[in-house]
């Protein structure tokens, strides 16, 4: 088992007792057990899943930073939503701003601020699609 902690600019997340964290490094997917070397490891926006009980928690997190050593896990994420918090209108219409955005494409738009936005609405959708 392993001891996660998650924290966002806001705070404490939550801390959870953990079989197996699943996530995107910028290295590509990983799967951490107990006993892991110890790594850091700079988080995309992606889906995270902890298995916990043999049962799987989804999340949607927006790129972060995963520090692991002695089976004791600190994530420390821009944002999270777990896949229960999401709310799809919200994440559907975020997406289509995004869209608008992107197709604007003038002198007062941030092309990568609406690339993403974009990024993260997708995740959302997706990570609420999934099934536990």
């Amino acid at each position: 088992m392993m001891k996660v902690k998650i924290v966002t600019p806001q705070g404490l997340y939550n801390t959870y007792e953990v079989e197996k964290i699943h996530v995107t490094t910028s290295d590509g997917e990983c799967a951490l057990l107990s006993n892991h070397m110890p790594m850091v490891a700079m988080l995309q926006i992606s889906p995270m899943i902890l298995i916990i009980d043999k049962e799987d928690k989804i999340f949607a997190i927006s790129g972060g930073i995963l520090h692991l050593a002695d089976n004791q896990a600190e994530i420390l994420v821009d944002s999270i939503e777990g896949q229960e918090e999401i709310d799809l209108a919200r994440a559907n219409a975020a997406k289509e701003r995004a869209q608008k955005r992107l197709e604007k494409r003038d002198a007062n738009t941030s092309i990568r601020r609406a690339e993403v936005a974009m990024q993260r609405a997708v995740n959302r959708i997706h990570v609420k699609s999934l099934k536990s």
